[in-house]
């Protein structure tokens, strides 16, 4: 009788076993996640209908028969150039930016945890949003969808399905920014240095960095019909930021049926245009640091604060923030959250703070804007600014009708007066908690003035045109925190504006463009400063005092003593646009300055054009400008970069001006510094606008919708 043998079944086995066994239901459990999904986005994306034509730059025109429609092409449209930084802006704005970029963005998750910014869009989206308003956010929703399944090897895990509230995040968690918020809150973790959140490029954005800060700017000049020499009112619309990254522009032309028309530039998630202008009306931003933040000293005992002599329980919670560690292995940590009845808590070693912050309680940003591009006159326009959803940022303003505006806005608290509210504030006072908002009427707003021009380029808005024509800053309470704050470009500006009678329309590319530094501006007075300094004992460097002394304080490709000027400039001033005080011994920043040029060039006395450049795929051109002149320039440091030059990185960007003529009759003409494919290097468009941006050069563009072009549904 023959014995029959069994193989032995060992526990590692059927534990093996078990595991491929979990696996292989994970990925069948995925598979048909990912199917339901596809198939949801297919249905809902065959609710909309949209034509997208792109230009020999390849900037999209964008038609659809409703706004939501022209909404879903443009979500579309953009995540075609843009998807991995508006992806990066989606998982931002959900406090799920570690999950993707490991332990450097899990500051950024801290914050929006922090400051509620998903709670508060939930609660209030419904409430606090308007139908169609809505139905733009989720429209454009679908088109980033249909683009992100179409691609799936471009989405991160988990990404989709992109919501309307999402959309509406991405608002929440970037106006306080805008403002400086998050340097603020940042401040209260170092003891020293303090840091803020990186505005840069798409693989650093929204990381805690040390970096030098890119500077938030802009100019923008508004003219009248009586100013100019032929009767057209014009706009200059001229924004600084960082050339790539969550606030670099993206250009696009919406048009509806429903009578949607817009032209002009925009953020990444962003479902409209933010400014440029439609067939009636246009506007752009500047940049205004009103003081929009403060910050509360508490009394604590454990878990409780001291409020009008009585403790009161914080309110806590704990939040988990899953981090990347490397490839698909995560770490989850814990971090407590507390809030007061001011709004968010610190609780650092050096004490317990509270933070309260206009916008806090604000989600109609999108609205607003929403408003504005559908805006036709003056008066329908400041109803939409009237809002108030938008904590801060100036709106300058021209229309067909030849009206003119610049609105300082700032959602302003209604603050108790007797406080310095720029310093910190005591934590046990609950009169000291504001509730209310100033109206928007409240604020410095120019209607139509005498002098018949504006200027706005970060300055106060107590000196934006002719003296006589200037708001009075006795007129505003000085808890308003309007900073009476000035720059190269206002004051270079303002001078050459005012030596002007009457201003045409090469008066006003002369002056966008013009490259020297004022002689009242920080840096004439740095240079003044060194110029006076004993360097008898250096030959060196009084060799090169000799040099500096020869500026004439332009910025120009072919100038010979900027980059002596500039380097030094850049030391000192930084982007600040101050000199008090300088960021580094004016003699030791001369020094390095001077050191670093004889190390790459052998000289002290290099064309600026050859230091200065802009460097983008196939381009590698001098360009002229510098930080803080009307044509802005700004690098990534306070020096040369290693290879010895300066590599633009900010500072103008999207620049257009927006005229119509005495008849009436709409033009304007627009560049980018780089073009609409804005992370694709192996695009024609990721550079082609580049070399018109150096020349100084414009494209004209004509509103009109397109007669030809692609549906998001048929293309990949």
């Amino acid at each position: 009788m023959s014995k029959t043998t069994h193989p032995i079944i060992t526990t590692t086995a059927i534990l093996g076993l078990l595991a491929v066994g979990f696996v292989l239901f994970n990925v069948l459990t995925d598979l048909r996640q990912d199917k339901l999904l596809a198939e949801q986005i297919r249905e809902t994306a065959s609710q909309y209908t949209a034509t997208i034509y792109r230009d020999d730059f390849g900037v999209p025109n964008i038609h659809g028969p409703r706004d939501a429609d022209a909404a879903f092409g443009l979500g579309y449209a953009h995540a075609e150039d843009d998807w991995l930084t508006i992806q990066t802006t989606l998982v931002a704005a959900r406090g799920q930016l570690a999950r993707y970029q490991g332990k450097d963005g899990a500051v950024t998750d801290y914050i929006v945890r922090l400051l509620r910014i998903r709670d508060l869009v939930s609660e209030r989206y419904q409430s606090d949003l308007t139908e169609q308003s809505r139905d733009l956010v989720e429209a454009y929703a679908v088109g980033l969808n249909v683009f992100a399944q179409q691609n799936p090897s471009e989405v991160w895990d988990d990404v989709l399905p992109v919501t309307g509230q999402d959309i509406v995040a991405g608002f929440v968690m970037r106006t306080p920014f805008m403002y400086g918020l998050d340097a603020d809150i940042a401040e209260l973790f170092e003891e020293t240095r303090q840091r803020s959140v990186s505005m840069g490029n798409s693989e650093t954005a929204f990381q805690l960095t040390e970096n030098l800060r890119l500077p938030f700017g802009s100019n923008a000049i508004t003219i009248a019909p009586e100013k100019s020499d032929d009767g057209a009112t014009r706009l200059l619309i001229n924004s600084h930021q960082p050339y790539e990254g969550p606030v670099a522009w993206y250009e696009a032309q919406i048009h509806s049926d429903e009578g949607w028309q817009m032209a002009g530039v925009t953020f990444p998630g962003v479902p409209l245009i933010l400014h440029g202008h439609n067939q009636d009306l246009a506007w752009a931003h500047t940049v205004n640091l009103p003081d929009l933040a403060d910050i509360y000293v508490l009394e604590t005992d454990g878990d409780r604060y001291l409020l009008d002599g009585e403790w009161v329980d914080f309110e806590q919670e704990t939040t988990r923030i899953t981090v990347n560690i490397w490839g698909p292995i995560n770490w989850t940590v814990s971090r407590d959250l507390w809030w007061s009845q001011h709004g968010p808590v610190v609780r650092a070693d050096h004490g317990d703070y509270a933070i309260r912050y206009s916008g806090m309680d604000q989600i109609g940003q999108v609205e607003q804007w929403y408003n504005m591009n559908r805006a036709s006159n003056l008066d329908e326009w400041m109803a939409a600014m009237e809002r108030n959803a938008i904590s801060s940022i100036n709106a300058i303003y021209a229309d067909r009708e030849g009206r003119i505006a610049y609105v300082y806005n700032a959602r302003m608290p209604v603050r108790p007066e007797g406080f310095d509210w720029t310093e910190y504030l005591p934590g046990d006072r609950s009169d000291l908690i504001w509730q209310e908002y100033y109206p928007l009427s409240e604020m410095p707003i120019y209607i139509d003035p005498e002098s018949g021009w504006i200027l706005s380029a970060n300055q106060t808005p107590f000196d934006a045109t002719e003296i006589v024509s200037n708001l009075d800053a006795q007129d505003y309470p000085e808890a308003h925190g309007i900073a009476p704050r000035t720059t190269n470009r206002a004051l270079r500006g303002l001078d050459l504006l005012r030596a002007e009678a009457t201003i045409s329309r090469e008066d006003l590319e002369r002056i966008k463009f013009d490259k020297v530094y004022d002689e009242d501006g920080a840096v004439a007075r740095l240079i003044r400063e060194v110029l006076a300094m004993d360097f008898a004992d250096d030959p060196n460097l009084s060799d090169a005092q000799s040099l500096l002394a020869e500026w004439d304080l332009s910025a120009d490709i072919n100038n010979r003593h900027a980059a002596l000027g500039v380097l030094t400039a850049m030391r000192c001033v930084g982007n600040r646009h101050t000199d008090d005080p300088w960021l580094m011994d004016a003699r030791q920043a001369f020094a390095e300055a001077a050191q670093e040029l004889m190390l790459h060039y052998g000289r002290l006395d290099p064309e600026w054009g050859e230091v200065n450049r802009m460097i983008r795929g196939s381009v590698d051109m001098a360009i002229g400008g510098g930080p803080d002149t009307l044509r802005a320039v700004y690098g990534a440091n306070h020096g040369l970069d290693e290879d010895g030059r300066i590599r633009a990185v900010a500072g103008d960007t999207s620049i257009m001006i927006v005229e119509w003529s005495a008849e009436g009759v709409l033009s304007s003409d627009i560049i980018h510094q780089y073009g609409s494919a804005t992370i694709d290097n192996a695009s024609p468009h990721f550079d082609d606008q580049a070399p018109l941006f150096v020349r100084e050069e414009w494209r004209s563009i004509e509103l009109a919708p397109p007669t030809e072009g692609y549906s998001p549904a048929d293309h990949h």
